[in-house]
């Protein structure tokens, strides 16, 4: 009967003990949001219950297996199993809890800066993203060589692993050239403020917005809602746009090619008129000018200015769908035309044509008969 209460009682109560303490700590998390609602510190550390409740147990049962008594021929093995979940346990444990107190201080840095200067906003973004990729890299690779180490065999593996580590470091070095690059350019871009989360790029010819930064490689949305995946070295390797740096404040030009006799003045007043109506004008600048004239039409290019890059794709389409319908409405002698008239018959003399309007005096050049 000792032999079947004792390990119901070790384990049940760790289990149950593990139960109250994980939800006595959740409710006093609760109670401490509701009353600080300006930092979701306490909402983001409710996260955390669940390898929190995994490192109570595995501590509760790796210090009172031993008075359990189950499984005595296994002893080593289990208590070599909880030693392994409670370190796993309590490598998850600390990356959610920097996670959150890194989300909580930029939360409260973006509240603050967001309106005043939503670049730098971007920046921080981008370096507490790359920040807390590192910082859960590093507590992995940390428990997993404490994992390693709980083995004897690789406890004595260690002091010849030591000697080589100089030979292992060459070659590994030199077989991760490519990841190590990237990995440097990753922290390159994320405290050299070369690009960020949320920037306007163009890159290859495909314009986009920056969605993921990680250490290896970048992902950039482009207007058609597709992924560009690429190595975050291309980034500091070769030149690319970046429609966010400094200011998102952008310039878009809208080109007609129209009739010489198109009323330019009429087409300045319109193009105030439209840009007054469109509310993703910014109203800092705009012009009509003519830049351009061939034989048959003129090329007539409009500066329009907006807050950012989407905003002036929206002022650019705008501006020329509703210039082309008032020109055909109003003006429609203004649009490029092609000369459709009948083809007026050329004389003939002796089977030789001579062009219009030719003088019969110099018909001699055309004729060889009247030289």
């Amino acid at each position: 009967m000792d032999d079947v209460l004792r390990p119901l009682i070790v384990v049940g109560g760790s289990v149950v003990l593990t139960l109250l303490l994980g939800w006595a700590t959740d409710l006093l998390l609760r109670k401490a949001d509701e009353r600080h609602h300006e930092t979701p510190l306490w909402g983001l550390l409710r996260r955390a219950r669940v390898p929190y409740q995994l490192v109570l147990c595995a501590m509760l049962l790796r210090g009172s297996y031993d008075e359990a008594r189950l499984l005595p021929d296994r002893e080593v093995a289990l208590g070599r199993l909880l030693t392994l979940v409670l370190i796993g346990s309590a490598a998850w444990l600390v990356v959610r809890i920097a996670a959150a107190v890194v989300e909580t201080t930029y939360t409260r840095y973006a509240s603050i800066h967001r309106e005043r200067n939503p670049a730098r906003v971007r920046r921080v973004r981008t370096q507490v993203t790359l920040i807390r990729r590192v910082v859960s890299a590093i507590v992995g690779v940390v428990a997993a060589a404490a994992m390693l180490l709980t083995f004897p065999a690789m406890r004595a593996a260690g002091a010849s692993l030591l000697a080589s580590a100089g030979i292992l470091g060459i070659v590994a070095g030199v077989a991760a050239q490519s990841m190590l690059g990237n990995m440097f350019a990753g922290l390159q871009i994320a405290f050299g403020d070369m690009v960020r989360i949320g920037d306007t790029v163009v890159v290859d010819g495909e314009w986009g917005t920056v969605e993921e930064i990680t250490l290896t490689f970048l992902t950039v949305r482009t207007w058609d809602e597709r992924r560009i995946t690429m190595p975050v070295s291309y980034f500091t390797s070769k030149p690319f746009e970046n429609w966010s740096r400094g200011t998102p404040q952008m310039t878009g030009t809208v080109f007609w090619h129209v009739d010489h006799s198109a009323p330019l003045e009429a087409m300045r007043d319109r193009l105030r008129d439209i840009l007054r109506e469109c509310p993703t004008w910014d109203g800092r600048a705009f012009n009509l000018t003519v830049t351009d004239s061939t034989p048959s039409t003129m090329e007539v290019r409009a500066l329009v200015t907006a807050k950012d890059a989407d905003d002036i794709w929206t002022v650019r389409v705008t501006v020329r769908e509703q210039m082309i319908r008032w020109l055909t409405v109003e003006h429609p002698y203004a649009l490029p035309r092609v000369n459709t008239a009948d083809a007026v018959p050329v004389p003939r003399f002796d089977g030789y044509r001579v062009p219009d309007g030719v003088p019969a005096a110099r018909r001699a050049h055309h004729h060889p008969r009247e030289r």
